[in-house]
Protein backbone atom coordinates (compact mmCIF):
# COMPACT_ATOMS: atom_id res chain seq x y z
CA UNK A 1 0.00 0.00 0.00
CA UNK A 2 2.80 2.40 0.85
CA UNK A 3 4.32 1.74 -2.58
CA UNK A 4 1.02 2.68 -4.28
CA UNK A 5 0.76 5.91 -2.29
CA UNK A 6 4.35 6.81 -3.22
CA UNK A 7 3.66 6.13 -6.87
CA UNK A 8 0.52 8.33 -6.82
CA UNK A 9 2.36 11.17 -5.09
CA UNK A 10 5.24 10.94 -7.57
CA UNK A 11 2.80 11.05 -10.51
CA UNK A 12 0.94 14.08 -9.12
CA UNK A 13 4.21 15.88 -8.41
CA UNK A 14 5.44 15.26 -11.95
CA UNK A 15 2.18 16.50 -13.47
CA UNK A 16 2.31 19.63 -11.32
CA UNK A 17 5.81 20.39 -12.44
CA UNK A 18 4.90 19.88 -16.09
CA UNK A 19 1.82 22.11 -15.78
CA UNK A 20 4.00 24.94 -14.46
CA UNK A 21 6.66 24.55 -17.17
CA UNK A 22 5.31 24.88 -20.71
CA UNK A 23 7.14 23.26 -23.65
CA UNK A 24 10.38 24.95 -24.70
CA UNK A 25 9.88 28.09 -26.77
CA UNK A 26 12.17 29.76 -29.27
CA UNK A 27 13.38 32.00 -26.45
CA UNK A 28 14.32 28.94 -24.39
CA UNK A 29 16.19 27.47 -27.35
CA UNK A 30 18.24 30.67 -27.72
CA UNK A 31 18.98 30.61 -23.99
CA UNK A 32 20.19 27.00 -24.19
CA UNK A 33 22.38 27.86 -27.18
CA UNK A 34 23.90 30.80 -25.31
CA UNK A 35 24.61 28.57 -22.31
CA UNK A 36 26.29 26.07 -24.62
CA UNK A 37 28.49 28.82 -26.10
CA UNK A 38 29.46 29.98 -22.61
CA UNK A 39 30.45 26.44 -21.65
CA UNK A 40 32.57 26.06 -24.80
CA UNK A 41 34.24 29.41 -24.12
CA UNK A 42 34.92 28.36 -20.53
CA UNK A 43 36.53 25.08 -21.64
CA UNK A 44 38.58 26.92 -24.25
CA UNK A 45 39.89 29.34 -21.62
CA UNK A 46 40.64 26.40 -19.34
CA UNK A 47 42.55 24.67 -22.15
CA UNK A 48 44.60 27.84 -22.63
CA UNK A 49 45.57 27.75 -18.97
CA UNK A 50 43.11 30.22 -17.45
CA UNK A 51 40.16 29.92 -15.10
CA UNK A 52 37.96 32.90 -16.02
CA UNK A 53 36.19 35.01 -13.40
CA UNK A 54 34.36 38.30 -13.83
CA UNK A 55 37.39 40.61 -13.82
CA UNK A 56 40.42 38.30 -13.53
CA UNK A 57 41.48 35.19 -15.43
CA UNK A 58 43.33 33.02 -12.94
CA UNK A 59 46.56 31.59 -14.40
CA UNK A 60 46.73 27.84 -13.75
CA UNK A 61 50.51 27.68 -14.34
CA UNK A 62 51.12 28.90 -10.80
CA UNK A 63 48.60 26.72 -8.98
CA UNK A 64 50.84 23.74 -8.20
CA UNK A 65 54.26 22.53 -9.39
CA UNK A 66 57.15 20.51 -8.04
CA UNK A 67 60.93 20.52 -8.53
CA UNK A 68 63.97 19.21 -6.69
CA UNK A 69 65.04 22.60 -5.29
CA UNK A 70 61.74 24.09 -4.11
CA UNK A 71 59.91 20.86 -3.48
CA UNK A 72 56.22 21.66 -3.71
CA UNK A 73 55.70 25.07 -5.31
CA UNK A 74 52.23 26.52 -5.08
CA UNK A 75 50.64 29.92 -5.49
CA UNK A 76 48.24 32.04 -7.41
CA UNK A 77 48.52 34.22 -10.47
CA UNK A 78 46.25 35.94 -12.91
CA UNK A 79 45.66 38.62 -15.47
CA UNK A 80 42.79 41.07 -15.61
CA UNK A 81 40.38 40.63 -18.52
CA UNK A 82 38.41 42.98 -20.75
CA UNK A 83 35.65 43.34 -18.16
CA UNK A 84 38.24 45.07 -16.02
CA UNK A 85 39.62 47.18 -18.89
CA UNK A 86 40.20 46.88 -22.63
CA UNK A 87 43.20 49.19 -22.53
CA UNK A 88 44.96 48.27 -19.29
CA UNK A 89 45.81 45.02 -17.58
CA UNK A 90 47.51 43.74 -14.45
CA UNK A 91 49.49 40.49 -14.72
CA UNK A 92 51.01 39.19 -11.48
CA UNK A 93 51.61 36.10 -9.37
CA UNK A 94 52.94 34.96 -6.00
CA UNK A 95 54.19 31.44 -5.19
CA UNK A 96 55.84 29.71 -2.26
CA UNK A 97 58.41 26.88 -2.22
CA UNK A 98 57.99 24.54 0.73
CA UNK A 99 61.55 23.15 0.51
CA UNK A 100 63.49 26.41 0.16
CA UNK A 101 60.95 28.27 2.37
CA UNK A 102 60.85 31.29 0.11
CA UNK A 103 58.19 33.39 -1.62
CA UNK A 104 58.64 34.33 -5.30
CA UNK A 105 56.52 36.83 -7.12
CA UNK A 106 55.97 39.03 -10.10
CA UNK A 107 54.26 42.41 -10.18
CA UNK A 108 53.38 43.44 -13.70
CA UNK A 109 51.00 45.35 -15.87
CA UNK A 110 50.57 46.84 -19.28
CA UNK A 111 48.60 49.12 -21.55
CA UNK A 112 47.53 48.70 -25.16
CA UNK A 113 48.66 51.39 -27.58
CA UNK A 114 47.21 49.89 -30.78
CA UNK A 115 44.21 47.57 -30.97
CA UNK A 116 44.55 46.63 -34.66
CA UNK A 117 48.05 45.20 -34.18
CA UNK A 118 47.37 44.17 -30.56
CA UNK A 119 50.40 46.18 -29.43
CA UNK A 120 51.02 46.29 -25.69
CA UNK A 121 53.67 47.90 -23.52
CA UNK A 122 54.34 45.88 -20.37
CA UNK A 123 56.27 46.63 -17.19
CA UNK A 124 57.25 44.01 -14.64
CA UNK A 125 59.29 43.33 -11.53
CA UNK A 126 60.10 39.65 -10.93
CA UNK A 127 61.81 37.90 -8.01
CA UNK A 128 61.94 34.20 -8.88
CA UNK A 129 64.04 31.23 -9.97
CA UNK A 130 65.10 30.10 -13.44
CA UNK A 131 66.67 26.84 -14.52
CA UNK A 132 70.36 27.24 -15.35
CA UNK A 133 71.06 26.56 -19.02
CA UNK A 134 67.47 27.07 -20.11
CA UNK A 135 66.79 29.42 -22.99
CA UNK A 136 63.22 30.68 -22.89
CA UNK A 137 61.57 32.25 -25.92
CA UNK A 138 59.62 35.37 -24.96
CA UNK A 139 56.70 34.39 -27.20
CA UNK A 140 56.33 30.99 -25.49
CA UNK A 141 54.71 32.51 -22.42
CA UNK A 142 51.59 33.16 -24.50
CA UNK A 143 51.08 29.42 -24.95
CA UNK A 144 50.02 27.15 -22.13
CA UNK A 145 51.21 23.61 -21.40
CA UNK A 146 48.78 21.74 -19.16
CA UNK A 147 51.56 19.56 -17.75
CA UNK A 148 55.32 20.24 -17.77
CA UNK A 149 56.93 16.96 -16.64
CA UNK A 150 60.61 18.08 -16.85
CA UNK A 151 60.03 20.48 -13.98
CA UNK A 152 59.71 17.59 -11.53
CA UNK A 153 63.39 16.66 -11.78
CA UNK A 154 65.19 20.01 -12.15
CA UNK A 155 67.58 20.91 -9.34
CA UNK A 156 69.95 23.54 -10.81
CA UNK A 157 68.41 27.01 -10.50
CA UNK A 158 69.60 30.56 -10.17
CA UNK A 159 67.76 33.35 -8.41
CA UNK A 160 67.02 36.45 -10.40
CA UNK A 161 65.52 39.82 -9.66
CA UNK A 162 64.50 41.29 -13.01
CA UNK A 163 63.04 44.64 -13.97
CA UNK A 164 61.72 44.58 -17.52
CA UNK A 165 60.04 46.71 -20.16
CA UNK A 166 58.48 44.70 -22.98
CA UNK A 167 56.58 45.47 -26.18
CA UNK A 168 54.21 42.89 -27.67
CA UNK A 169 53.30 43.38 -31.31
CA UNK A 170 51.38 41.29 -33.82
CA UNK A 171 52.71 41.93 -37.33
CA UNK A 172 50.04 39.72 -38.89
CA UNK A 173 47.64 36.95 -37.98
CA UNK A 174 50.55 34.51 -38.09
CA UNK A 175 53.60 36.54 -36.98
CA UNK A 176 53.94 37.45 -33.31
CA UNK A 177 56.78 39.43 -31.77
CA UNK A 178 57.99 40.58 -28.40
CA UNK A 179 60.86 42.92 -27.56
CA UNK A 180 62.21 43.16 -24.03
CA UNK A 181 64.71 45.40 -22.25
CA UNK A 182 65.69 44.03 -18.85
CA UNK A 183 68.20 44.33 -16.03
CA UNK A 184 68.71 41.30 -13.79
CA UNK A 185 70.60 40.49 -10.63
CA UNK A 186 71.68 36.84 -10.86
CA UNK A 187 72.59 34.70 -7.85
CA UNK A 188 73.16 30.94 -8.47
CA UNK A 189 71.72 28.67 -5.78
CA UNK A 190 74.68 26.27 -6.23
CA UNK A 191 78.46 26.63 -5.85
CA UNK A 192 79.58 28.38 -9.03
CA UNK A 193 82.17 30.99 -9.98
CA UNK A 194 82.62 32.60 -13.39
CA UNK A 195 86.22 33.72 -13.90
CA UNK A 196 87.32 36.17 -16.61
CA UNK A 197 90.94 37.34 -16.76
CA UNK A 198 91.44 36.75 -13.06
CA UNK A 199 88.19 38.45 -12.00
CA UNK A 200 85.77 36.06 -10.29
CA UNK A 201 81.98 36.45 -10.18
CA UNK A 202 79.88 34.48 -7.69
CA UNK A 203 76.88 36.63 -8.55
CA UNK A 204 76.48 39.27 -11.20
CA UNK A 205 74.20 41.61 -13.12
CA UNK A 206 73.19 41.51 -16.76
CA UNK A 207 71.52 44.18 -18.90
CA UNK A 208 69.87 42.66 -21.95
CA UNK A 209 67.83 43.49 -25.01
CA UNK A 210 65.82 40.66 -26.60
CA UNK A 211 63.79 40.34 -29.78
CA UNK A 212 61.64 37.24 -30.26
CA UNK A 213 59.61 36.30 -33.34
CA UNK A 214 57.19 33.43 -33.81
CA UNK A 215 55.86 32.62 -37.28
CA UNK A 216 53.06 30.07 -37.58
CA UNK A 217 51.85 30.32 -41.19
CA UNK A 218 49.28 27.52 -40.85
CA UNK A 219 47.85 28.35 -37.43
CA UNK A 220 44.66 30.24 -36.67
CA UNK A 221 44.77 32.89 -33.94
CA UNK A 222 42.20 35.02 -32.16
CA UNK A 223 42.44 37.73 -29.53
CA UNK A 224 40.72 37.04 -26.22
CA UNK A 225 40.86 39.57 -23.37
CA UNK A 226 43.74 41.32 -25.10
CA UNK A 227 45.77 38.11 -25.34
CA UNK A 228 46.57 36.24 -28.54
CA UNK A 229 45.12 32.73 -28.37
CA UNK A 230 46.02 29.98 -30.82
CA UNK A 231 42.64 28.54 -31.83
CA UNK A 232 44.03 26.00 -34.29
CA UNK A 233 47.64 24.75 -34.25
CA UNK A 234 49.21 24.48 -37.67
CA UNK A 235 52.62 23.43 -38.92
CA UNK A 236 55.39 24.30 -39.61
CA UNK A 237 56.13 26.70 -36.73
CA UNK A 238 59.28 28.79 -36.44
CA UNK A 239 60.64 30.74 -33.46
CA UNK A 240 63.71 33.00 -33.58
CA UNK A 241 65.19 35.05 -30.76
CA UNK A 242 68.16 37.41 -30.45
CA UNK A 243 69.70 38.49 -27.13
CA UNK A 244 72.35 41.14 -26.57
CA UNK A 245 73.89 41.73 -23.15
CA UNK A 246 75.66 45.04 -22.51
CA UNK A 247 78.59 45.62 -20.19
CA UNK A 248 78.74 48.84 -18.13
CA UNK A 249 75.20 49.79 -19.13
CA UNK A 250 72.87 49.84 -16.12
CA UNK A 251 75.55 47.96 -14.13
CA UNK A 252 75.80 45.07 -16.59
CA UNK A 253 78.88 42.90 -16.02
CA UNK A 254 79.21 41.12 -19.38
CA UNK A 255 79.04 41.58 -23.12
CA UNK A 256 77.57 38.59 -24.93
CA UNK A 257 75.27 37.81 -27.83
CA UNK A 258 72.87 34.89 -28.23
CA UNK A 259 70.68 33.62 -31.03
CA UNK A 260 68.13 30.84 -30.52
CA UNK A 261 66.06 29.02 -33.13
CA UNK A 262 63.34 26.37 -33.11
CA UNK A 263 61.37 24.76 -35.93
CA UNK A 264 58.54 22.25 -35.48
CA UNK A 265 56.84 20.43 -38.33
CA UNK A 266 54.29 17.64 -38.69
CA UNK A 267 54.37 15.26 -41.63
CA UNK A 268 50.78 14.04 -41.73
CA UNK A 269 49.89 10.81 -43.48
CA UNK A 270 46.28 10.53 -42.31
CA UNK A 271 44.17 11.61 -39.33
CA UNK A 272 45.88 9.13 -37.00
CA UNK A 273 49.43 8.71 -38.33
CA UNK A 274 51.99 11.51 -38.45
CA UNK A 275 55.65 12.30 -37.77
CA UNK A 276 56.74 15.29 -35.67
CA UNK A 277 60.22 16.76 -36.17
CA UNK A 278 61.64 19.40 -33.81
CA UNK A 279 64.90 21.19 -34.57
CA UNK A 280 66.43 23.51 -31.97
CA UNK A 281 69.72 25.38 -31.94
CA UNK A 282 71.53 28.03 -29.93
CA UNK A 283 74.72 30.06 -30.17
CA UNK A 284 76.29 32.24 -27.48
CA UNK A 285 79.24 34.51 -28.23
CA UNK A 286 81.25 36.60 -25.79
CA UNK A 287 81.58 36.42 -22.01
CA UNK A 288 78.55 34.28 -21.17
CA UNK A 289 78.11 32.77 -17.68
CA UNK A 290 76.75 29.25 -17.29
CA UNK A 291 73.35 30.57 -16.23
CA UNK A 292 72.82 31.91 -19.75
CA UNK A 293 74.35 29.02 -21.72
CA UNK A 294 72.57 25.86 -22.90
CA UNK A 295 71.75 22.41 -21.66
CA UNK A 296 70.17 19.97 -24.12
CA UNK A 297 66.82 19.33 -22.36
CA UNK A 298 68.00 16.48 -20.06
CA UNK A 299 65.43 14.55 -18.04
CA UNK A 300 67.23 11.79 -16.14
CA UNK A 301 67.91 11.78 -12.39
CA UNK A 302 71.33 10.70 -11.12
CA UNK A 303 70.33 7.54 -9.24
CA UNK A 304 71.83 4.04 -9.25
CA UNK A 305 69.04 1.86 -10.64
CA UNK A 306 66.46 2.18 -13.42
CA UNK A 307 63.59 1.98 -10.93
CA UNK A 308 65.08 4.74 -8.77
CA UNK A 309 65.22 6.92 -11.87
CA UNK A 310 61.61 6.13 -12.79
CA UNK A 311 59.76 9.45 -13.19
CA UNK A 312 57.74 11.31 -15.83
CA UNK A 313 58.88 11.51 -19.45
CA UNK A 314 59.11 14.98 -20.94
CA UNK A 315 57.51 16.21 -24.14
CA UNK A 316 60.73 17.12 -25.98
CA UNK A 317 63.54 16.06 -23.64
CA UNK A 318 66.40 13.56 -23.68
CA UNK A 319 65.21 10.87 -21.28
CA UNK A 320 68.60 9.13 -20.85
CA UNK A 321 70.64 12.35 -20.47
CA UNK A 322 71.39 13.13 -16.83
CA UNK A 323 70.69 16.55 -15.39
CA UNK A 324 73.73 18.87 -15.40
CA UNK A 325 75.75 16.34 -17.42
CA UNK A 326 76.31 18.57 -20.47
CA UNK A 327 76.43 22.32 -21.15
CA UNK A 328 77.27 24.15 -24.38
CA UNK A 329 77.71 27.62 -25.80
CA UNK A 330 76.66 26.30 -29.22
CA UNK A 331 74.37 23.34 -29.77
CA UNK A 332 71.72 21.78 -31.99
CA UNK A 333 69.18 19.03 -31.35
CA UNK A 334 66.88 17.06 -33.64
CA UNK A 335 63.99 15.07 -32.24
CA UNK A 336 61.80 12.85 -34.42
CA UNK A 337 58.61 11.25 -33.08
CA UNK A 338 56.51 8.95 -35.28
CA UNK A 339 52.94 8.40 -34.08
CA UNK A 340 51.61 4.99 -35.16
CA UNK A 341 47.89 4.43 -35.78
CA UNK A 342 46.20 3.90 -32.38
CA UNK A 343 45.31 0.35 -31.40
CA UNK A 344 41.52 0.08 -31.49
CA UNK A 345 40.82 -2.05 -28.41
CA UNK A 346 37.35 -0.54 -28.00
CA UNK A 347 35.67 2.59 -29.38
CA UNK A 348 37.03 4.69 -26.52
CA UNK A 349 40.14 2.77 -25.46
CA UNK A 350 42.84 3.37 -28.08
CA UNK A 351 46.45 3.27 -26.86
CA UNK A 352 49.03 4.74 -29.25
CA UNK A 353 52.61 3.70 -29.98
CA UNK A 354 55.21 6.43 -30.63
CA UNK A 355 58.68 5.70 -32.07
CA UNK A 356 61.36 8.24 -31.05
CA UNK A 357 64.87 9.20 -32.16
CA UNK A 358 66.84 12.07 -30.63
CA UNK A 359 70.21 13.59 -31.53
CA UNK A 360 72.25 16.40 -29.97
CA UNK A 361 75.55 18.05 -30.84
CA UNK A 362 77.31 20.88 -29.01
CA UNK A 363 80.58 22.31 -27.78
CA UNK A 364 81.98 25.05 -25.55
CA UNK A 365 84.88 27.48 -25.72
CA UNK A 366 86.77 28.62 -22.61
CA UNK A 367 85.31 25.86 -20.46
CA UNK A 368 87.89 26.64 -17.75
CA UNK A 369 86.07 29.89 -16.94
CA UNK A 370 83.26 27.93 -15.28
CA UNK A 371 84.56 26.90 -11.88
CA UNK A 372 83.34 24.73 -8.99
CA UNK A 373 81.09 22.72 -11.29
CA UNK A 374 81.84 19.70 -13.46
CA UNK A 375 80.21 18.92 -16.79
CA UNK A 376 80.97 17.64 -20.28
CA UNK A 377 80.26 18.91 -23.78
CA UNK A 378 78.38 17.28 -26.66
CA UNK A 379 81.24 17.50 -29.14
CA UNK A 380 81.02 13.80 -30.07
CA UNK A 381 77.28 13.82 -30.69
CA UNK A 382 74.62 12.36 -28.40
CA UNK A 383 72.05 9.76 -29.51
CA UNK A 384 69.10 7.99 -27.97
CA UNK A 385 66.15 5.98 -29.25
CA UNK A 386 62.91 5.13 -27.52
CA UNK A 387 59.26 4.23 -27.61
CA UNK A 388 56.17 5.49 -25.85
CA UNK A 389 52.90 3.66 -25.36
CA UNK A 390 50.47 6.45 -24.51
CA UNK A 391 46.94 6.63 -23.16
CA UNK A 392 46.97 3.26 -21.46
CA UNK A 393 44.90 4.39 -18.48
CA UNK A 394 43.39 7.81 -17.66
CA UNK A 395 45.90 9.56 -19.93
CA UNK A 396 48.89 7.72 -18.46
CA UNK A 397 51.30 5.60 -20.49
CA UNK A 398 54.83 4.19 -20.45
CA UNK A 399 58.11 5.34 -21.99
CA UNK A 400 61.39 3.49 -22.61
CA UNK A 401 64.61 5.00 -24.01
CA UNK A 402 68.12 3.74 -24.68
CA UNK A 403 71.35 5.76 -24.91
CA UNK A 404 73.79 4.69 -27.61
CA UNK A 405 76.71 6.04 -29.62
CA UNK A 406 79.68 8.09 -28.44
CA UNK A 407 78.27 8.74 -24.95
CA UNK A 408 77.16 5.17 -24.28
CA UNK A 409 77.97 4.37 -20.63
CA UNK A 410 79.90 1.28 -19.46
CA UNK A 411 77.03 -0.07 -17.34
CA UNK A 412 74.14 -1.29 -19.50
CA UNK A 413 71.51 -0.22 -16.95
CA UNK A 414 72.82 3.36 -16.87
CA UNK A 415 71.88 3.75 -20.55
CA UNK A 416 68.21 2.85 -19.98
CA UNK A 417 65.39 5.15 -18.93
CA UNK A 418 61.92 3.83 -18.04
CA UNK A 419 59.23 6.36 -17.21
CA UNK A 420 55.53 6.99 -17.47
CA UNK A 421 53.91 9.50 -19.79
CA UNK A 422 50.88 11.70 -19.29
CA UNK A 423 48.74 13.05 -22.11
CA UNK A 424 45.57 15.02 -21.54
CA UNK A 425 43.54 17.27 -23.83
CA UNK A 426 40.79 19.61 -22.66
Amino acid sequence: MHKIYCLILFTLFTCALYSQNPPPSAKDTISVAQDSLKKREFLKQLGNGFLPTKFINLDLRYLIKFNQYEGLRTGLGGVTNENFSKKYRVNSYVVYGFKDHRFKYKIGGGFRINEASNTWINLSYTDDLQETGSSIFLTDKRFFSFFEPRLLNIDLFHKHITKALAIEHQFSDHLLSETEFAISKIDPTYDYTYNIDGVSYDNFEVSTAKVSLQWSPKSDFETSDGTVVERKTGYPRFTLQFTQSFKDILNGDFNFFKTDFRAVHHFTYNDDVFTQATLTSGLALGNTPLTHLYHAYPNNITKETVLQRFSVAGINSFETMYFNEFFSDRFATLQIKHFVKPFKITERYRPQLVLISRFAFGDMSNIERHQNIEFSTLSKGYSEAGIELNKLLFGFGLSFAYRYGAYHLPSFADNIAAKFTFNVTL
